[in-house]
């Protein structure tokens, strides 16, 4: 290959939007070229796979291969949230908030028959999707109609998160949230998709609730929410044969200074991410986008949980990664997914507990998480669950 046409992994991962930065991508030498001082704090990414090159060895000039200007760029867009410049953050050593761990679960509420139920609803054994009838490899090209269809699902499973969110003060139960969200649904003449999605056993609920240390798919229980705590509200219906799917994270009460930070850090992450996606972009540019923004804030996205196609299907293709990431496809007019990062202010491990689904941070500290289904068009990106 000619010295003009190589790049180095940096060059070829990092493909932010020109428009979210504020047209501040111009020609330069590679990003690996500048001083090493600044490669160690503002230009460096992990990458799961990193691509090999001779770049890592001696200089290579890569005409195309953009400089960021990202310390002023990034505090100004941070300052339109929040209105103060970040700080790098550091994991709670002594928690100001209350450490969840699982309560009592009510039995799982009926929905009536008349209510149309997703295949794995109607099975007695606990499959994956996978096994259901879901596509096996390549994303789903929504036709005409499908789309009309999915705007239906996005727009109920919207008014059941409002809701929820409506009835969120200290003192509720996270119980009492999944009894808004079912009767909500029946109300609205959809099924709640979590009740009884099939992964490791039946999820026993109609809704996501994850606090403060719970990561995600917290079993809604009788714990109270208390003043300080942040909540995930995590919301899917299946209207007419189709998934919406979204979420988002509220605070109850009054909480800290470190709360409001990470809840707008997650909410960014989701929003750049979505702003960067339009046809013939390639997926992986999600995973870039996000971990610029963990980079420039000191939290940390988790990597092992992914944003997924949707539409008739719960969860399929295609995956959607939320860290830099080498994953190969495009993306396609009428292909629909979810770009949901989970964001933490500590570390990325967790664990499991026994009832095989609720995520909990292995160093108790707090996460947020923002969600929407969006719908790739001819010129862009719709969202679908606004």
């Amino acid at each position: 290959m000619p010295m003009t046409m190589m790049r180095c992994c940096r060059c070829l991962r990092l493909h932010l939007q020109q428009e979210l930065h504020n047209s501040t991508l111009k020609p330069a030498n590679c990003i690996r070229n500048q001083s090493q001082s600044r490669c160690n704090s503002t230009y460096m990414y992990r990458h799961p796979r990193m691509l090999t090159c001779s770049h890592d060895d001696r200089l290579l000039r890569c005409e195309t291969a953009p400089v960021i200007q990202k310390r002023s760029i990034f505090d100004r867009l941070w300052k339109s949230i929040v209105g103060t410049t970040p700080d790098n953050r550091v994991p709670n050593e002594e928690p100001s908030f209350s450490l969840v761990t699982p309560q009592l679960v009510s039995p799982e509420r009926p929905v009536p028959s008349y209510i149309q139920r997703p295949p794995y609803a109607l099975s007695t054994f606990t499959l994956p999707e996978a096994d259901l009838g879901l596509p096996a490899e390549k994303p789903i090209v929504n036709s005409e109609g499908d789309i009309v269809a999915m705007r239906e699902a996005c727009t109920a499973a919207r008014t059941v998160l409002n809701t929820a969110a409506d009835a969120l003060q200290p003192g509720v139960t996270t119980d009492e949230i999944d009894r808004i969200v079912h009767e909500t649904c029946i109300s609205l003449g959809v099924y709640p998709s979590p009740l009884n999605v099939c992964v490791f056993a039946g999820f026993p609920k109609s809704v996501c609730t994850s606090v403060n240390n719970v990561m995600c798919h917290g079993i809604p229980d009788d714990r109270p929410l208390q003043d300080g705590d942040i909540i995930n509200v995590d919301v899917t219906v299946f209207c007419n044969g189709y998934h919406g799917d979204l979420s988002e994270t509220y605070v109850i009460g009054e909480v800290d200074e470190k709360a409001t930070d990470l809840i707008a850090v997650a909410k960014l992450c989701r929003d750049a991410a979505i702003s960067a996606c339009k046809p013939g972009q390639s997926y992986s540019v999600i995973g870039d986008t996000i971990s610029y923004i963990c980079q420039e804030t000191g939290y940390a996205s988790v990597p092992d949980f992914c944003g997924h196609g949707i539409g008739k299907y719960f969860h399929g293709p295609p995956c959607i990664i939320h860290i830099s990431n080498n994953i190969q496809g495009v993306m396609e007019p009428g292909v629909t997914f979810t770009v949901e990062p989970i964001i933490t202010e500590g570390k990325t491990a967790f664990t499991i507990l026994d009832d095989g689904w609720t995520a909990v941070a292995s160093d108790q500290s707090r996460s947020a998480q923002f969600e929407h289904t969006v719908l790739v068009t001819d010129t862009g990106v719709e969202i679908l669950t606004l």
